[in-house]
């Protein structure tokens, strides 16, 4: 493996590191002054359609996707980087470049199991960022970790599949652009396999019978920059059976193939959100003073920043390690790595994020930086495409079989 970027992606850094100094980080206290502004909390303001439309003039577009046909063609490993700089500024830098998930997710699973009439659709559109989209598999019932407990019922009535579950936590689902949902559940739930019980559909939001209830808080937060997170009832809600994706029975798998790319890019910009947050504590450690000397001189700042240093080369290069395999031997060849980052990355970013905030005293947990939203963000994501335990289990019976 070769830990020089290649020429692609250094020029491509360069660009996006500019962007992010020029319009990107300006832009962050404008976003809140126009959201508070504005009647709906959840719609795009302003200033993220200019940063979209100076993303686009500069080339920085869809870069999350391989295909050439859809995106940049970049692989893994030349995204990584560029979605680490995204992540040191969640709320505006990946929904401007069109790399926000869910989108991201869903733009992979339409490219990779879509029909072509569906991928003309809903993809097409997704593409251009004239609309948004939504993920639904997670269940307040049932212990939603565990994808094969999932209850929503997809059920055959001749041309059409009826639904009828409750979902929440569906990220996306509360801004008004968000125009379709991917909707996973059961099309055939006594079936002897556990694994092809699961189906996938898509159903336009405006479909009769669709109930988009509440937001979902977040630690507080309502995440109004990626359309929120929200409580969603499907009352038999019917749709053609050409809305099918892939074949009946085949949604675990892919569930399975869209988390994948999904939680490396989780990985990649909790990363930017650590350089983030150790820039904001050497730049608070320099500038107070308390009990007679700078922040800088106190001995456990030194540890906190010399830590955070440590942590963040070593997940930088275990991810950069795992977008390579994805590379050359694929998910099923990385899946030992896309775990491991998953269980150790959103932990030690967690704890790099919350000691900033323990530099900053009240400042930490007010508006005035970001480090409030950056740590429930972090922390989010030890549950969010599979909580930490879900991946140790999985993890530690692949390393146990090689010694049964």
């Amino acid at each position: 493996m070769d830990f020089a970027y290649d020429a692609r992606t250094e020029e491509l850094r360069e660009r996006l590191l500019a962007f992010m100094d020029e319009h990107v980080y300006p832009a962050e206290q404008i976003a809140e002054e126009q959201r508070a502004a504005q009647d709906s909390p959840w719609a795009t303001v302003p200033v993220q359609e200019e940063l979209k439309a100076t993303a686009r003039k500069l080339g920085l577009w869809n870069l999350f996707l391989p295909d050439e046909e859809y995106g940049a063609g970049l692989s893994n490993l030349q995204y990584a980087p560029l979605a680490e700089i995204t992540g040191r500024s969640p709320q505006l830098a990946p929904t401007a470049l069109n790399c926000a998930a869910p989108d991201t997710g869903n733009m992979e699973l339409l490219a990779q199991f879509g029909s072509p009439e569906q991928r003309e659709r809903w993809l097409r559109p997704l593409l251009a960022g004239e609309i948004r989209s939504a993920f639904a598999m997670t269940e307040p019932e049932v212990a939603s970790s565990d994808a094969t407990n999932i209850g929503t019922r997809i059920r055959r009535d001749g041309d059409c599949y009826v639904i009828t579950g409750r979902k929440w936590y569906i990220s996306g689902a509360m801004h008004p652009d968000c125009s379709v949902f991917i909707v996973m559940g059961k099309t055939d739930p006594d079936g002897e396999d556990v694994r092809r019980q699961q189906s996938m559909v898509l159903v336009p939001r405006d479909t009769p019978g669709v109930e988009v209830r509440r937001a979902m808080s977040v630690y507080g937060y309502e995440d109004h920059y990626h359309g929120g997170h929200a409580e969603v009832l499907f009352h038999e809600v019917r749709v053609p059976v050409a809305n099918l994706v892939g074949e009946e029975g085949g949604g675990f798998a892919i569930a399975q193939a869209r988390l994948g790319p999904g939680r490396i890019h989780h990985c990649m910009r909790l990363i930017g959100m650590a350089e983030r947050a150790i820039e904001l504590m050497c730049r608070r450690a320099l500038d107070r003073t308390a009990f007679g000397k700078p922040l800088a001189r106190q001995g456990v700042v030194h540890e906190w920043i010399a830590d955070a240093r440590v942590q963040v080369e070593q997940l930088r290069l275990l991810v950069l390690k795992t977008a390579w395999l994805m590379d050359t031997v694929g998910n099923r060849g990385a899946h030992t790595e896309i775990q491991a980052i998953k269980i150790a990355t959103p932990r030690a970013v967690v704890r790099i994020i919350d000691d900033a905030v323990q530099l900053h005293g009240a400042g930490g947990v007010s508006q005035d930086f970001p480090l409030a939203h950056l740590w429930a963000s972090a922390r989010t994501l030890r549950l969010a495409d599979g909580p930490d335990e879900v991946h140790q289990r999985s993890l530690a019976r692949r390393e146990l079989k090689r010694y049964a």
